[in-house]
């Protein structure tokens, strides 16, 4: 008997060993990258790609980290301003317009998202907002509140000490807090668990949005939080969930986000090299491993969804990793294709997956300043 639930035992150890190594060596899926996928002016440049998305009629919207943001030093409150802009291209690619030129919340472009009316929805890092515009180009509302300024960490005591901190830095966080731009810093106003943040809709850098069939939002404000945040789709705030950690139902950060057509939430945790999955509600359901560095995530609309998980090679390391997966909602590996790299087909520190499409896809790199047309064979 002993000798029996031995060779069982060894018998699971070896499927198991068989799935992870299937999971890490998944098939090739061909596939090609148009050049010049974008035509912008002579004088308009793409910076470090936050984000991109294209609506029902096929426009292509980019928002972009152009540059570094402005901050004057001549006080001990400075005002920060600049450092993003977004950008439209038609179907072909060309340039047609640029919107929010000058835009308060502009600072640090984090994500750009089209819901199914063709809102754009723009998500900004440093001025920890999200930021919605109608088709036309017009703010409808904001959640968050960008920091009125930020600590200069050279005056009024440096950083801790004497100002805020930005809105609500808390205690010795000072300048960092202000740069993070969020009111509910690590441990939140009430001194909750780390990465928990307040009850509310306050940000502390974001990273991305999503919808369900109803409306209602969901914020991952994942960088300097390590939460989901829910709201009404009028943007009443309902509830969040997560803190900092590698527990079920915690974060390392949440660095994506996306909704599928039953209401569930799939939040990608890079550090934690995972994607957990929660109902509409946020209670924990599943994880998806061997996905490694989950830095986007898109999940196709219609019935019979698929998921695109870039395992995104980290700014510091060319040549790790870099290649995009494509899963069942289950966690499945159908394939995968590309690797860290600058040539077409290589891809550098990937930060955002358009899938409208489940074979055309627009990929936003943040380390070669690109977008990226790549058509699934």
């Amino acid at each position: 008997m002993k000798t029996l639930m031995t060779f069982a035992l060894a018998l699971c150890g070896a499927a198991a060993l068989a799935t992870a190594v299937t999971a890490q060596n998944s098939p090739a899926i061909n596939f090609d990258s148009a050049p010049n996928a974008l035509t912008l002016p002579d004088d308009i440049y793409l910076g470090e790609v936050g984000g991109v998305a294209t609506n029902s009629r096929g426009d292509i919207f980019v928002y972009t980290r152009t540059g570094h943001p402005t901050m004057s030093i001549a006080s001990a409150r400075p005002f920060v301003h600049g450092g993003s802009r977004l950008f439209q291209f038609d179907r072909n690619g060309k340039f047609t317009r640029e919107i929010g030129q000058g835009v308060y919340g502009f600072l640090f472009a984090a994500q750009v998202r089209v819901d199914p009316q063709d809102n754009l929805w723009v998500v900004d890092e440093y001025a920890s907002m999200v930021m919605k515009f109608d088709p036309q180009g017009r703010v409808v509302f904001l959640l968050g509140r960008k920091p009125e300024s930020i600590q200069n960490p050279g005056r009024a005591g440096g950083p801790g000490g004497g100002g805020e901190g930005g809105r609500g830095g808390e205690g010795g966080r000072g300048a960092e807090a202000g740069r993070g731009g969020g009111g509910a810093q690590a441990g939140g106003r009430g001194g909750g668990p780390p990465g928990a943040g307040a009850q509310q809709d306050v940000f502390n850098r974001p990273t991305d949005v999503a919808w369900d069939a109803q409306g209602n939002i969901f914020v991952a404000d994942g960088r300097g939080n390590a939460r989901v945040a829910k709201f009404s789709k009028d943007g009443v705030f309902v509830k969040s969930w997560g803190q900092r950690g590698n527990a079920t139902g915690q974060f390392a950060s949440v660095d994506s986000i996306a909704v599928d057509a039953q209401g569930n939430v799939y939040a990608a945790d890079g550090g934690n090299q995972r994607i957990q999955v929660f109902d509409n509600n946020g209670t924990f359901k599943t994880e998806i491993k061997n996905v490694g560095n989950a830095q986007a995530i898109c999940i196709t609309p219609g019935g019979n969804q698929v998921m695109y998980v870039s395992n995104s090679n980290p700014p510091n390391d060319l040549d790790t990793a870099g290649e995009i997966y494509k899963m069942r909602l289950d966690g499945t590996i159908v394939g995968k294709f590309g690797r860290a790299g600058k040539l077409l087909k290589e891809f550098g520190t990937v930060n955002a997956i358009d899938c409208r499409t489940e074979n055309t896809l627009y990929v936003g790199e943040v380390g070669n300043f690109r977008v990226q047309k790549l058509t699934l064979r």
